[in-house]
């Protein structure tokens, strides 16, 4: 049998390569190996995500290269041409542009949910609300710049929380169970009397104040009190903290009608130990008596945006909330404030807990969505409420600071709008995580309603702030 010498050269050519490719492969092997110990499992995560979304994208550029979609102009004909038809749906071209925007921004489709995946605690030195730790004391003049007056000297950075979403351990909790109340385990960690809640007006201050040129100071401000995502920046011109805190976040309606909406994007989110029910709508239900012993008019909405077919859901939660809280603010205009309660998700190893009155006491994170990405402002994903929502979460962080040290966690900001757009006093706010009981919970929420009602009635704005 005569071999044709261009049939023997294919085959040592192929050999060849065979060869070279399976000792790359082994020393990538080799090298993945050695830098495993240093990737989390969050990382791996991601970086197989990305390498399965562009392995998939650029078959399909290869498989499709003329597939390009029309963003404006008239409707192309059958040819594929425009011949100067009319448009018969002009919000397709938006839908267009949107579906190319992500295409060219993929990160925000792994970061887009709202959950900070933390794995470690704040590092030393700084608790998660930017409080300083033990230290000397300082007199807390203007020229005092990086200690916190009558506290001690400010120590340590930034905080962990980049990264995608942390693992959901409780899924799909039974609606039917009756997820819109406490559930009766529950009640017996709340069933402290409305009446004898300590307002803020008699509550001593226990942590710690600032003078308005430390706020002032960029990188103190971002340094003590924000975890800023890598989806997004949050430059000198937006966090200006003298113009945050010079806003007006009071009331200004009475209670005739409803003033405060309470939802919840994901209502099923639940904690380590939570019944039938037990979700954070029954969070949302105790923060609602708490208020509205207060004298607000509360409008609860337990729709549940993420369940789908009975199965959990949440690739369109958002979209499904923003039409469901549309309609109820457009039936209820008088509404000024928009709260979306949820928990966060993080490592299972960090309990987000602290001791508030001699009882454990889940964390909370207020959350920002900045509507820009690291390349500019994301045109279809606007917010005219922007810094009306980030002062409105910063006022509320400094009143947890002075009044409840150790309570509130650094505020995370991302690159969406997680409709935070809809009223200026707008906030998502994650109280605990998967780690947490109910309970712990449910303690959160009288702290967490002493400094809503501080700033929207605006106690005691001028001892926190000098």
């Amino acid at each position: 049998m005569r071999i044709r010498r261009g049939g023997v050269d294919r085959l040592v050519r192929r050999f060849l390569a065979g060869t070279v490719l399976i000792l790359l492969m082994l020393l990538w092997g080799r090298f993945i190996s050695r830098a495993a110990g240093s990737i989390t499992k969050n990382d791996c995560r991601d970086m197989i995500c990305a390498g399965g979304q562009w392995l998939v994208e650029a078959i399909w550029n290869q498989a499709h290269p003329a597939n390009i979609a029309v963003v404006s102009g008239p409707w192309p004909d059958d040819w594929g041409g425009n011949a100067g038809v009319n448009d018969p749906d002009p919000a397709y071209r938006k839908y267009n542009a949107v579906k190319t925007f992500y295409e060219e921004h993929q990160y925000l489709a792994w970061y887009g949910n709202e959950e900070s995946g933390q794995q470690t605690p704040e590092e030393p030195g700084i608790l998660a609300s930017g409080e300083a730790g033990a230290g000397a004391v300082a007199g807390g003049t203007a020229q005092d710049r990086g200690n916190i007056q009558g506290g001690g000297n400010v120590q340590g950075g930034g905080t962990a929380g980049a990264g995608a979403a942390g693992a959901d351990s409780i899924q799909g909790q039974d609606l039917a169970a009756g997820a819109g109340s406490m559930g009766t385990s529950g009640l017996q960690g709340a069933n402290q009397s409305l009446e004898t809640i300590t307002g803020t007006l008699e509550r001593p201050i226990t942590g710690n104040t600032y003078v308005l040129e430390q706020l002032m100071d960029y990188d103190f401000l971002i340094k003590h009190f924000y975890s800023v995502h890598t989806s997004t920046t949050a430059g000198r011109d937006l966090m200006n903290a003298k113009d945050l805190l010079s806003r007006d976040m009071t009331m200004k309606g009475d209670d005739s009608k409803p003033q405060i909406l309470i939802y919840h994007t994901h209502s099923q989110e639940a904690y380590k130990d939570s019944g039938p029910g037990q979700t954070v709508v029954g969070v949302g239900d105790y923060l609602t008596r708490l208020l509205e012993a207060k004298g607000y008019n509360v409008y609860h909405d337990k729709s549940v945006y993420d369940l789908k077919n009975g199965q959990l859901d949440r690739s369109k939660a958002y979209n499904y909330a923003l039409e469901g809280i549309t309609n109820i603010l457009q039936q209820n205009p008088s509404i000024e404030v928009v709260l979306d309660i949820h928990r966060d998700g993080v490592g299972e190893n960090l309990h987000l807990v602290t001791q508030v009155d001699g009882r454990d006491t889940a964390q909370i994170m207020f959350f920002n969505g900045l509507s820009q990405t690291p390349e500019g402002p994301i045109e279809y994903l606007q917010n005219p409420y922007r810094e009306d929502n980030l002062a409105f979460s910063l006022q509320m962080q400094l009143g947890a600071a002075a009044y409840y040290p150790g309570f509130t966690r650094k505020i995370y900001l991302k690159g969406l709008r997680y409709n935070e757009h809809l009223r200026p006093k707008s906030s998502l706010i994650e109280v605990g995580a998967q780690t947490n009981t109910y309970e712990e919970a449910l303690n959160a929420m009288e702290p967490l309603s002493e400094l809503l009602d501080m700033v929207l009635q605006g106690n005691r704005k001028d001892s926190i702030i000098q």
